[in-house]
């Protein structure tokens, strides 16, 4: 069935099941309506003490910034109203590549100890994505294979088909580092289709909304968001989306080959007149406050940061998280979907328990404590 006429049959039949229940009827609220949290680096788990006290020794300011860790999956949906994740992923192909991680061995050479091993089961050993931060020194994950990830959110989603659609942002990072022995993997375009492959071998396709279902019968995205626009939230409740974080030369062999992104399962970031523009990273909400809200008030997606590095919660500091969500931004991220008490109060969530509230710029004059997703 084309993807409009899906879109108004779902429509029509969210007003033969609506109800008079506290949560208002999303029927005419759009995927870009919305606003919600997501997490970054949502797979992170800190690194033991031992591995951050050798880093401060260099660097404090770099032993703070790793110094967090993501709840699972599951509990970051479903106990921290979290609608976007983000995952860092290198190729390994041949398998084994960060099984191994140096800095263990330095550690033990010193009689200090290194810490859990990520490869105690010998996951890292089998050929496939891997999903980490930092070859050698920041590998400690909720999920060491990028399938692993994409099945725990599957899991999840299929439990509660009503949810919001959920953003996966995927990171690819091929780049050496100067110190570290591991070098990765160069993400070329074999290995580029063989990330769509592998979202592919965990989601069946219409569990994903994905560029051409977008598009339509139009040449480029942008146009078929000046014609269509977005689905409507009631059309794609229970899917997942995917966006490709990287700019330069890993996007541009992402995009070869597929005008305005055809065939592929990740949107990606790029200029407006773009053929393939819909969904735009803008991480700065300071400095690019009106880019964002022009963008968002044009039809456009976005992503933003709340917060960087943990500085905010240390200190505490809030203008960032207020302006990333007074942008209109879809997706506002952060490290804190709750509060490190250690630290301070500071964290990134909506009032009442909302998981998904009206958009304050494109979808201006509605209730924002309203929520878009239905409770269970």
């Amino acid at each position: 069935m084309h993807v409009l006429k899906q879109w108004r049959l779902a429509a029509a039949c969210a007003f033969l099941v609506a109800s008079g229940s506290a949560v208002a009827s999303d029927v005419e609220a759009k995927l870009n309506q919305m606003q919600v949290i997501g997490t970054h680096n949502s797979y992170h788990v800190a690194p033991c003490r031992s591995i951050l006290n050798l880093i401060a020794g260099t660097s404090p300011k770099n032993a703070r910034s790793l110094d967090y860790t993501h709840a699972e999956f599951e509990r970051q949906f479903s106990d921290q109203t979290v609608r976007q994740i983000e995952l860092d992923v290198f190729n390994d192909s041949k398998g084994g590549l960060f099984a191994r991680p140096y800095v263990r061995k330095l550690l033990s050479g010193r009689q200090r100890d290194p810490g859990p091993d990520p490869n105690a089961t010998g996951v890292l050993d089998r050929p496939g994505l891997k999903v980490l931060h930092v070859q050698d020194i920041d590998y400690m994950s909720r999920a060491f294979t990028f399938t692993d990830a994409l099945r725990q959110v599957r899991a999840w989603s299929k439990s509660h088909p009503r949810h919001v659609p959920i953003m996966i942002l995927v990171e690819l990072k091929d780049d050496s580092i100067a110190l570290l022995p591991t070098k990765p993997l160069r993400f070329d375009k074999e290995r580029l289709d063989a990330v769509d492959e592998e979202i592919a071998s965990v989601f069946e396709r219409d569990e994903v909304l994905a560029p051409d279902d977008i598009r339509g019968d139009s040449e480029t995205l942008p146009a078929a968001l000046r014609t269509r626009g977005w689905p409507t939230l009631t059309a794609v409740r229970g899917k997942v989306m995917f966006a490709l974080d990287n700019e330069g030369a890993i996007r541009d062999r992402y995009l070869d080959g597929h005008d305005a992104l055809r065939g592929r399962l990740m949107f990606a970031s790029v200029d407006r007149d773009h053929p393939a523009a819909a969904w735009m990273k803008v991480n700065d909400a300071m400095k690019d406050f009106e880019r964002i809200r022009t963008l968002v008030r044009d039809g456009f997606m976005v992503r933003t940061r709340a917060d960087v590095d943990g500085d905010e919660a240390r200190r505490p500091e809030t203008t960032r998280r207020d302006r990333a969500l007074a942008s209109g931004a879809q997706f506002v991220s952060t490290d804190f979907p709750v509060p490190r008490r250690e630290l301070s109060d500071y964290c990134v969530r909506f009032g009442g328990g909302v998981v998904a509230r009206p958009n304050p710029v494109s979808a201006a004059g509605l209730d924002l404590s309203r929520d878009l997703e239905p409770r269970d």
